[in-house]
């Protein structure tokens, strides 16, 4: 009955690490379409979401320290907890990463540059979270592996986005101090947001890395 009641722990670990990553990407989308449609109360929603995450986080860190502690697991239910606290240490990142996006949406008033799409940058930083949420739930080292490429392209992206940006700065003729400085501030935001998303990505990586190690004890990924 111990045993049984053990597993049951690890069952409902990976699941609770498995429901705080879907409020994690539904609030990282909230945080696309804040900016996206400037919906001040859509940013201001997932700004204030963000204590719940972090309740998430800190209850799942208290049941993966009373699992090693209590427990003593060994081997591979050993890497589980250790990669499942990694995992949810990501998450709650990603979580304020999202909140940065709702807190940019407040700042910002207008597009000056089109030709930089943040949607596009969003949507491939969700899928590769989604894809390494499944990863970890099925426990697919093929896709954990594979993650790790989208992730150049997801930082090659974003290095084409800046440049956009930094070029764009360069050629165009201001007339007025505070228009020079209303830019300036538009560029900042905007490069800050590319800087973000790109660090969801990196986080994600984290994530296919951690799950790497607890399915085949390898660490190739992990940096």
């Amino acid at each position: 009955m111990a045993r049984q009641s053990y597993q049951d722990k690890l069952t409902e670990l990976r699941e609770d690490v498995l429901y705080m990553s879907e409020v994690v990407m539904e609030r990282l989308r909230m945080g696309l379409d804040a900016l996206e449609q400037k919906d001040r109360d859509l940013a201001r929603e997932v700004i204030e979401g963000d204590g719940e995450i972090n309740r998430m986080y800190l209850d799942l860190e208290q049941d993966c320290i009373d699992l090693l502690a209590l427990q003593q697991p060994v081997a591979s239910d050993l890497r589980f907890i250790a990669a499942s606290f990694k995992i949810i240490t990501d998450l709650e990142r990603i979580g304020d990463l999202a909140t940065n996006l709702g807190e940019y949406t407040l700042d910002a008033e207008r597009d000056l540059f089109p030709d930089v799409d943040v949607q596009e940058m969003g949507e491939l930083t969700l899928d590769m979270l989604e894809d390494a949420m499944i990863a970890y739930d099925t426990e697919d080292t093929d896709a954990c592996r594979e993650l790790a490429g989208r992730d150049d392209e997801l930082d090659h992206f974003a290095e084409r986005a800046s440049e956009i940006v930094v070029r764009d700065l360069i050629e165009r003729e201001l007339e007025s101090s505070d228009k020079v400085e209303q830019l300036l501030q538009d560029v900042s935001r905007l490069l800050l947001t590319i800087r973000d998303l790109e660090r969801v990505g990196d986080h994600t990586v984290n994530i296919a890395a951690r799950t790497l190690y607890m399915v085949e004890n390898d660490d190739d990924l992990i940096y």
